[in-house]
């Protein structure tokens, strides 16, 4: 089995569930993938620090660093850090908070201190519903001098989120969409 099917059948064992639920977007669906299942599980977090890795590579972006808004996307850039590192190309993680810290530095980015400005990143989430997150996320990054030059998930739920992030002219790469892991 290829690693990119493997994530797949931890995705649809430990993430996705059929149930009722409100969604971060205010939305109500009758299922949801909570991506944290599989981006804190070993194998999990390796399988998708390793694809993500391949995608910011093979991707000739010129990617210097991996972040992503707080908390789906915590352990991915941790995840993509790690790989890149044993790959002997490290990426520098960080994240980006919601709202700045309230003590301290009052810091909306934590790791900032391997960061420049005009320094090319790629931001990454675990699952996309209208890409709110990743839009705010994006915003933070290049009101601090970043440039975002590659948007990736773990999941596309195929809601608009694609769609708005293109509006904005940016394109989502998903690992996976939600018709692969309901099969329909």
């Amino acid at each position: 089995m290829d690693e990119r099917q493997r994530l797949l059948e931890i995705l649809k064992g430990r993430s996705y569930e059929e149930r009722e639920v409100v969604l971060s977007s205010g939305r109500r669906s009758n299922f949801y993938i909570d991506g944290k299942q599989t981006t804190l599980d070993p194998e999990g977090a390796y399988l998708v620090g390793k694809l993500l890795w391949r995608r910011i590579d093979e991707g000739q972006k010129g990617v210097e660093a991996v972040g992503g808004p707080t908390l789906g996307a915590d352990p991915m850039v941790t995840a993509v850090a790690v790989v890149s590192f044993l790959e002997g190309k490290p990426l520098p993680a960080f994240i980006i908070r919601k709202e700045p810290k309230g003590h301290g530095k009052g810091l909306w980015i934590e790791g900032d201190k391997a960061l420049r400005p005009g320094m090319k990143v790629a931001l990454v989430e675990d699952v996309v519903t209208t890409g709110a997150s990743l839009l705010k996320a994006i915003r933070v990054a290049e009101e601090h001098g970043l440039q975002v030059v590659q948007v990736l998930a773990l999941v596309d739920r195929e809601e608009g989120g694609r769609e708005n992030l293109k509006a904005a002219g940016y394109d989502l790469e998903a690992l996976f969409t939600r018709r692969e892991l309901t099969g329909g």
